[in-house]
């Protein structure tokens, strides 16, 4: 298979879906790589190194797309890739596309097959995929959360961890899952007061055995929200459903029982924001003002630490590349379910079920394109 390496160009994107050594495991599999100039230099990785792995490097995005059997991106395509994608031709990449309609409709168009890293499932429930830039983005949303609590970044001037003779700050986290728990790791470490929110019980007593004693799992509910949201320094949206829209959790009403200068940080923008309020931002213009609480919502977090997202996501990307690689999708979806429930939009058709549900659009069974 020929497999293609693009260059990121969301704004201040700067991981690549591949590392050199990942493609040099692709190569010694007998595929064929091509990879966009300069792609890997936001990363740290030079063309030379590509051409060592044995990659051939393409001038343009359009030649990736035109000779490629199979597209790797970080992020989803940008509106200016739609027209180059080609029938049939697997696209391997964060998608997120209940909360992207445009991109949605332009799949459906092209006929292509896309394969979502974020619906990649194990039997146990777990995301493998989404799991290594979740770990990041947590640890990244306690850190973005304390610098844009400091008076300059417009925030109230609290060290979240306080001092000798000063209490700390009050962080709530609401979401238990990888990016909860990594947010409430590093929180704890600065010596917050830390509030973990979740709505599974199992989940809450796991929380309750492994986490330190400054983090207090609590059942998730409306009620619980407004009583926490008066005492909060950080607030951290953290919420998922896999492969879905996330649900709205935080209302513009609700801001009003917040303080002056409090941060709001929404991880799940991804896929639509938690918090009413929320838009997507970029790392150029991370935040803004709503009713005085700044917002925190850079959809590409893991970006700005490249170096450390691209050696973790190509970890984690590789062995289901390969496959496919290997297999051709329909073989690789037959024999391996994780990779069949990453299948989203495929040959002008919605096969992942939240992704018609956000749109009202028909949903296919992906097991009818299978034959």
């Amino acid at each position: 298979m020929i497999v293609g390496i693009l260059k990121e160009i969301k704004v201040a994107e700067n991981r690549v879906s591949m590392t050199p050594a990942g493609v040099e495991a692709l190569v010694e599999r007998g595929h064929s790589v091509l990879v966009e100039r300069s792609a890997g230099l936001g990363s740290g990785f030079d063309d030379d190194t590509y051409r060592q792995a044995g990659a051939a490097i393409l001038d343009t995005p359009g030649e990736v797309y035109g000779q490629a059997d199979m597209v790797m991106h970080v992020k989803e395509p940008q509106p200016s890739e739609y027209e180059l994608i080609r029938e049939d031709q697997i696209v391997f990449t964060y998608l997120h596309l209940a909360a992207e309609q445009q991109l949605t409709e332009a799949l459906i168009a092209r006929k292509s097959v896309n394969i979502a890293y974020e619906t990649i499932q194990k039997a146990d429930g777990s995301l493998p995929l989404l799991t290594p830039m979740s770990e990041v983005a947590g640890r990244m949303a306690t850190q973005e959360g304390a610098k844009y609590l400091e008076m300059p970044q417009g925030g109230r001037g609290i060290l979240l961890g306080g001092v000798p003779g000063v209490a700390p700050g009050t962080v709530i986290i609401i979401g238990g899952g990888v990016v909860g728990i990594n947010s409430a790791k590093i929180a704890c470490g600065l010596g917050a007061q830390v509030y973990l929110l979740d709505t599974s019980l199992e989940r809450l007593r796991y929380l309750s055995e492994v986490m330190p004693s400054n983090c207090f799992p609590v059942m998730s509910s409306v009620p619980t929200l407004r009583r926490l949201l008066p005492q909060a320094d950080l607030v951290i949206g953290a919420v998922l459903i896999p492969g879905g829209k996330a649900p709205k959790l935080i209302t513009r009403e609700m801001l009003s029982l917040m303080k002056e200068g409090s941060v709001l940080v929404d991880v799940a923008i991804d896929q639509g924001g938690c918090f009413e309020t929320s838009k997507a931002t970029t790392h150029t213009e991370p935040t803004y003002v709503v009713d005085g609480i700044v917002h925190y919502c850079v959809a590409n977090m893991p970006g700005a630490v490249a170096k450390t997202s691209t050696l973790a996501l190509t970890n984690a990307t590789l062995p289901y590349a390969l496959e496919i690689a290997d297999k051709g999708w329909k073989k690789a979806c037959i024999e391996n379910q994780e990779i069949k429930l990453g299948a989203n939009v495929v040959a002008g058709c919605v096969t992942y079920q939240r992704v018609a549900q956000a749109f009202g659009f028909d949903y296919c069974e992906i097991d009818s394109l299978l034959q």
